[in-house]
């Protein structure tokens, strides 16, 4: 009887767990697992690095190959370098070898595979651009080769990095002269690190004319308004050119004068009109100047060449006094009317609606003219023509 009625025990039902429950469940084993994990790494005094993407970390390299290197960034996986990223950076994966630190570039977290996907090469660049930042923060000298010179200044080269030196950087020993330079090896200085620009400024002149740049600020309290200098063209531009001149620092030998870079504004070239500096300078060139300013909290002079010789202006009324003829040479045509040159900074306007009817001026042509009008202050002359035959139309 009792074995009879063991069997007539009802039986357990058996739940099937949906596929949701499944995975539910999954999760919490993970997270469970997962909690355990962190437990025992805080117990081990370490802990897990989450990578972000565009992150810069530190590793040591765990397995490597031609094709894929293994890096242990600290991760719950290591991250790799693989496919194209070491294809691009085989040049560095050939010095690796495991057990070396070593700095990634974290390109991608996790890949569809789990994966950490990481970067050499974008890691040593971001680290050579920190390094020109530091050197140019620590006024640390560098070594460059010469590659190419260029209107602007030379191309150079250090390690893979290419960088430039504007020709108004160089001392006075090479400006005009950095064909010298090219093939050669020579030290500069960082001025300006720009990684989003790719931009790498160096100074070769910080270096060679070091002691004189030194003395700037000496040479500087004793300049004054219209000290006359001699000085070499630095670099040349649209709207002047710059001039590096030796001033002499009291009480010092002439060797060790100070070396300080000014501006010729073009309104200072000449007292003509100057279009283009380009045509009448050259980088090298030696040159007289005038000081007519001092910027002392900049470190620059105001310059001016025109000021060495007298202004033809200071007597101009008279010499050109209203109603006196002259002969002068057209020099420029404009929409409002013809420039006329009787000498050097001296012009005068004979305006559209005084022009001769059925005249056609050429450049170059000689022209006899009477002063109408002067203003000395705004530098303004307007002329007449001087008629030699009667017009048609009052035959």
């Amino acid at each position: 009887m009792a074995s009879k009625s063991k069997n007539l025990e009802p039986k357990k039902v058996v739940k099937v767990k949906t596929v949701k429950e499944t995975k539910v469940l999954k999760e919490v084993i993970e997270l469970k697992a997962e909690s355990l994990m962190d437990k025992l790494m805080a117990k081990a005094g370490t802990s897990l690095v989450t990578p972000k993407r565009g992150q810069q970390l530190t590793g040591i390299v765990s397995f490597v190959s031609k094709r894929m290197v293994l890096v242990d960034i600290g991760a719950k996986t290591e991250g790799i370098v693989a496919d194209a990223e070491a294809k691009e950076a085989v040049d560095i994966i050939e010095t690796l070898k495991v057990g070396d630190s070593i700095s990634v570039f974290i390109k991608h977290p996790e890949n569809d595979q789990g994966q950490i996907l990481l970067s050499l090469r974008k890691a040593v660049e971001e680290g050579r651009w920190s390094v020109f930042k530091k050197w140019m923060d620590e006024d640390h000298e560098v070594e460059v080769s010469g590659l190419e010179v260029n209107k602007g200044g030379m191309v150079v080269k250090t390690g893979e990095i290419r960088g430039f030196v504007p020709a108004s950087q160089f001392g006075e020993k090479f400006l005009g002269n950095m064909e010298e330079l090219v093939g050669k090896t020579f030290k500069v200085k960082v001025i300006e690190v720009d990684k989003a620009q790719n931009r790498l400024i160096f100074s070769e002149k910080m270096v060679s004319d070091a002691l004189g740049l030194a003395k700037k600020d000496e040479a500087l309290a004793d300049v004054v308004a219209g000290t006359k200098l001699v000085g070499t063209v630095s670099g040349i531009m649209p709207f002047g050119v710059f001039v590096t001149v030796s001033v002499p620092v009291k009480g010092k030998a002439t060797e060790t004068a100070a070396k300080i870079e000014g501006l010729v504004h073009i309104s200072e070239i000449s007292w003509e009109k100057v279009e283009d500096p380009n045509v009448m300078f050259k980088v090298g060139q030696e040159v007289e100047v005038m000081v007519i300013g001092i910027e002392k909290e900049a470190g620059k002079l105001n310059l001016s060449i025109k000021q060495l010789s007298g202004d033809p202006w200071s007597d101009i009324e008279t010499k050109y006094a209203v109603g006196t003829k002259h002969v002068g040479k057209v020099v420029r045509i404009a929409a409002y009317g013809v420039f006329v040159n009787f000498d050097r900074g001296i012009d005068g306007l004979i305006h559209v609606s005084k022009q001769p009817q059925g005249k056609d001026f050429k450049v170059g042509e000689s022209v006899d003219v009477y002063v109408e009008m002067l203003d000395s202050k705004s530098r303004r002359m307007s002329l007449g023509v001087v008629l030699t035959e009667v017009p048609v139309e009052y035959r």
